[in-house]
């Protein structure tokens, strides 16, 4: 699997010139975002919080491929005891990493866009008591040898424009597929640049 990744991901470095070529515009986005993610699958449902990034190379005026990564903080949630009073963080270790690659398309012109896309990809859930940096490097070596699933995402969003820098928000459905599919809320909001 990784081995078709990565060939995949390679096929489409190569053609991104001659697609850009056929349409005649050299545009490509790049941005940082702030990920909130629902888990939904637990009870209670875990809201998670990281960071990512993404690019974008257009295919035509309003389409574009897009490649994104997210890596999710391990969270603290509250629970409460059987005696309905007690109530308790715990600590989970859990951490998500999410990558989706897949079409994005907006309305054409103007400084601000409105757009859905529909991204596949996979999320990988792995459990670690590191820091930041240290658990995105071993959620990275566990893709293959870890908890990760299959994972699509529809979503919808609005970006505006002044000049090469803008902002944008988006909202969708990231549906994991592991004894079954799972629905979890995603929202990512962050600065983007395109040249």
């Amino acid at each position: 699997m990784q081995r078709s990744l990565v060939l995949a991901f390679l096929g489409l470095l190569l053609a991104a010139p001659a697609l850009m070529a056929q349409e005649g515009t050299n545009h490509v986005e790049v941005g940082a975002f702030a990920d909130y993610f629902n888990l939904s699958r637990t009870s209670p449902h875990i809201n998670f919080v990281g960071v990512g990034g993404r690019a974008a190379f257009n295919v035509r005026s309003n389409v574009q491929i897009e490649a994104e990564m997210a890596y999710d903080f391990k969270r603290n949630f509250t629970t409460t005891f059987s005696d309905g009073v007690t109530t308790r963080f715990v600590d989970t270790n859990l951490r998500t990493l999410h990558a989706l690659f897949g079409p994005k398309f907006g309305t054409s012109g103007g400084p601000v866009r409105l757009f859905g896309t529909f991204k596949a990809g996979l999320i990988n859930f792995s459990v670690s008591g590191q820091n930041a940096g240290s658990g995105f490097q071993s959620a990275i070596g566990d893709v293959t040898t870890g908890n990760t699933a299959a994972a699509i995402y529809p979503g919808a969003g609005l970006e505006g424009f002044i000049g090469p820098i803008g902002l944008r928000a988006e909202v969708g459905d990231e549906i994991y597929f592991k004894n079954g599919s799972h629905n979890n809320l995603r929202v990512t909001f962050g600065p983007t640049l395109r040249f």
